[in-house]
């Protein structure tokens, strides 16, 4: 795929403006286990990292090792998931994810994808059901440490507001990023896209008056959300949960 120059050097300067406003996110020593990081992004689906994280507490309290939630009943699982919503469903693709993964591996164990190429990896996960490129390269990006960058809906809407890419879905925002982000870059854009996502560039009444990238955004109503800014009371560097941070 070919790449226009000018949208490379438009994400250099928002990763600049980004880790000035929001500070450089640091990612943790430690790496979480790849199957923790495969079902806490599960769990984060359709719910606000608050209540995602008490779910996946109240799962691990509940069992402490992954074969005790193969061997468990649905019905056990949703109840430890509850808080976290949908737990019904995610009950279920939780405790199929797990099945696969110890008739493919002879385990309940993703150590495999360490050792392989991202795209093969990406694939790999996107072949169990219920796991879609965002979570896939969460795995990669959070727990593996390579250089992936998920796309999930606010980072989707910034980059097409600020005009780096023009697309209609995250995956295809995914596929266009790919190429366009420095290398050693992908947590820190990532990260602060989120959080500027949430904070100022929301999907309603976005806070235009306090962006530091207003100059350079195409969003075609910037203008009417220039009077619109962050309440004193909240300053940019704090920054709200988020579960995968927290693993």
């Amino acid at each position: 795929m070919a790449y226009d120059d000018s949208a490379r050097a438009k994400v250099g300067v928002i990763i600049g403006a980004l880790e000035e406003l929001l500070g450089v996110p640091k990612q943790k020593r430690e790496h979480p286990d790849p199957v923790e990081l495969l079902i806490a992004t599960l769990l984060s689906q359709h719910t606000n990292d608050r209540n995602s994280h008490r779910a996946f507490v109240s799962l691990k309290k509940e069992f402490p090792d992954w074969n005790d939630v193969l061997a468990a009943p649905a019905k056990r699982i949703a109840s430890a998931i509850r808080i976290g919503g949908m737990a019904d469903q995610k009950s279920l693709r939780i405790k199929e994810i797990l099945r696969v993964l110890k008739k493919r591996y002879g385990s309940v164990d993703l150590s495999v994808l360490r050792d392989m190429d991202v795209d093969r990896g990406l694939e790999e996960l996107q072949s169990l059901k219920g796991v879609g490129v965002k979570t896939a390269a969460c795995v990669f990006l959070f727990s593996l440490r390579r250089e992936v960058f998920p796309v999930d809906t606010h980072v989707h809407r910034v980059l097409n507001r600020l005009g780096v890419v023009t697309t209609k879905t995250p995956e295809k925002t995914f596929r266009e990023m790919r190429g366009l982000v420095p290398p050693g870059t992908s947590y820190s854009l990532h990260t602060n896209l989120i959080r500027f996502g949430r904070l100022i560039c929301r999907a309603q009444k976005p806070l235009c008056g306090s962006c530091p990238l207003y100059t350079v955004c195409e969003f075609p109503g910037k203008e009417e959300g220039r009077s619109r800014t962050l309440p004193s009371s909240r300053t940019p560097g704090e920054h709200r949960f988020m579960l995968l941070d927290n693993v």
